[in-house]
């Protein structure tokens, strides 16, 4: 039920907010047909193409009978056209650009996750040791750059100072997307950076979050008593310290899908990725609604059910979970 309400409550305000803009999606249809056309009009015609657009794009009548209308398409997987790509429906445009985003995402979301946590779970045990302290300084450094100046700063270092990785792109110039060699080669050189920049940024912030709950269960009693035992201390660093420290970055990792997914929007368009982001910048300078939501609702829906699915994982980390 909270799954459902999230994503009602997240469209309905994708729904509103293009609309309270000043942007008028119609009139700058217009002008752009009419520029590239460059020739003149009878205001009859201009009127009845004014009058198809109202209509395609949902504009006709008010607020609420648009809302009600909108969910009628949107529940028949019919999101309009693009108005920037006239006359390309916005569903061709988003497969296009969706699977770059997921695998972007996908692979920097957990490999950030998961590097962060073994690390702050191991600098947490052995807190006093200098290099774990090295470590937490680092990732205290690392935490609060945002995404784009992560990004900027890799683009000088590694594209125009060293010219190691391409500046710009999914894959090289001419290939066609194939499961090759050539083309996966080409496509893996050019994601290198953007995933590189959020998995820097995941990794010093799980690292912090796990090295603080690590701390409290180093001190608790079962650890003291394992170490007391006898225990090897790799079973205990890794069966009873992190493990029992994860089931909070279980609930971050949920809570922290939606700030990942804006990161790698941000991330793709400083590095003109074929994503999402790179659409969805395209479409907010041309005013084009539709794009806009379509977008949007693909990220509500993504996020919402991430963290669905990491909820319904949570017995799988913590049985008392399962047995209650």
């Amino acid at each position: 039920v909270q799954y459902m309400i999230v994503i009602i409550l997240g469209i309905t305000i994708v729904f509103i907010i293009p609309r309270l803009t000043p942007i008028d999606p119609v009139q700058m249809t217009l002008q752009r047909m009419t520029a590239v056309a460059q020739q003149y009009m009878e205001p009859e015609e201009l009127l009845r193409m004014k009058e198809d657009l109202i209509d395609l794009y949902g504009l006709r009548g008010s607020l609420f009978e648009q809302y009600l209308n909108f969910w009628k398409q949107l529940l028949r997987g019919n999101l309009g056209p693009s108005l920037a790509n006239f006359p390309t429906p916005v569903v061709e445009i988003i497969a296009t650009s969706l699977p770059w985003t997921a695998t972007l995402l996908a692979v920097s979301t957990l490999l950030g996750w998961i590097i962060g946590n073994i690390l702050g779970g191991i600098a947490g045990y052995f807190s006093e040791k200098k290099w774990a302290q090295g470590l937490s300084t680092i990732a205290m450094c690392i935490y609060p750059i945002p995404y784009y100046i992560m990004a900027l700063t890799l683009v000088v270092l590694l594209c125009y100072v060293f010219s190691i990785f391409p500046l710009m792109g999914g894959h090289g110039i001419g290939l066609q997307p194939s499961f090759s060699w050539e083309f996966i080669s080409s496509a893996l050189t050019h994601s290198f950076l953007p995933a590189f920049s959020l998995i820097i940024i995941g990794i010093g912030r799980n690292f912090l979050f796990m090295r603080a709950i690590t701390s409290t269960v180093v001190a608790s009693d079962y650890v003291t008593y394992a170490e007391a035992a006898g225990v090897p201390q790799r079973k205990v660093l890794f069966q009873y310290v992190i493990r029992n420290s994860l089931l909070p970055q279980v609930t971050y990792l949920a809570m922290s899908l939606g700030g990942i997914f804006g990161g790698a929007l941000v991330t793709e368009y400083v590095f003109s990725y074929p994503g999402l982001g790179r659409v969805l910048q395209i479409a907010i300078l041309n005013g084009d609604f539709n794009l806009m939501m379509g977008i949007v609702f693909f990220s509500i829906i993504g996020v919402t059910t991430g963290a669905l699915i990491i909820d319904l994982l949570y017995p799988l980390f913590d049985p008392r979970i399962r047995y209650k």
